[in-house]
């Protein structure tokens, strides 16, 4: 994004190490292998769920007041010949007067937000096994991810997942796109939060970034909030709903409790 720029949170979840023991290199190994091959079985069976996004990015004063505001809300749904397709519901014209968002923007929000790292990925990217962490009284792995290189064109994820150490899929992701940087742009770091909607997938429910960007001329304070709601399997006789119980319960990660700034672009 550029000024007129993006947002950025960091922040984090209370972890505490879990007192199981960490797994050897070659168990870290065959964790990786069988997490990446869980997130492409979710990752194909996302593709036929539909659900309704509402993603906002609001530029603040630094009262907090709102100053100015992007926002789309659209359902994920399929067309009558069985397409998957986004279907925008609203698009209020734009009062950002400081930031613009720009493509790389967009694709990270539409793809490396809700980070899926599956088999086919994995060639991509560089994964560092950092050690056993729960979130809330979830065990998970923690891992640093970060691409190996970056060609013209494309999005990575970088900074770290915590995958559920029973079911091997990611339930937290913070971090921030990353690519080929055009001058003067940034991007910002985000949290990412899954949910298990289903009793055997979890799906990015909640991503939030929430930051003062700084530029040349001026800082400016944002916050992003991206929601995904009402995940239906379709053709599915009964609706999955977000927030539902689902047969294997598990406790849901907390939000975020305090912030970290990151830059952004500049126009």
């Amino acid at each position: 994004m550029r000024i007129v720029g993006l947002m950025i949170l960091g922040t984090g979840l209370v972890v505490a190490a879990a007192d199981l023991p960490d797994p050897s290199p070659a168990q870290i190994d065959e964790i990786i292998q069988k997490f990446a091959a869980k997130e492409a079985e979710f990752a194909k069976a996302r593709e036929s769920y539909t659900y309704h996004q509402t993603a906002r990015i609001q530029e603040l004063e630094p009262s907090g007041t709102a100053s100015g505001k992007w926002e789309t809300v659209s359902d994920i749904i399929f067309d009558t010949a069985g397409k998957r397709t986004e279907k925008v519901v609203r698009a209020p014209v734009s009062t950002l007067h400081n930031i613009l968002l720009t493509p790389e923007d967009l694709e990270d929000l539409k793809s490396v937000q809700p980070f899926v790292l599956t088999t086919a990925e994995l060639p991509k990217y560089l994964i560092r096994y950092l050690g056993r962490e729960k979130l809330d009284e979830i065990g998970c792995y923690a891992f640093a991810v970060k691409p190996k290189k970056v060609d013209p064109g494309q999005r990575y994820f970088e900074g770290i997942v915590w995958v559920d150490d029973r079911d091997l899929q990611i339930v937290k992701s913070y971090g921030r796109g990353t690519g080929v940087f055009k001058k003067n742009n940034a991007y910002p770091k985000f949290e990412t939060y899954r949910e298990q909607i289903d009793g055997k997938y979890w799906f990015p429910t909640y991503t939030i970034a929430n930051a003062t960007l700084h530029f040349p001329e001026f800082d400016q304070r944002i916050k992003q909030t991206v929601r995904y709601e009402d995940y239906k399997q379709f053709g599915a006789t009964s609706s999955i709903t977000f927030g539902a119980e689902v047969d294997q319960p598990k406790t849901e990660p907390a939000k975020p409790d305090k912030k970290t700034d990151s830059p952004a672009k500049k126009q």
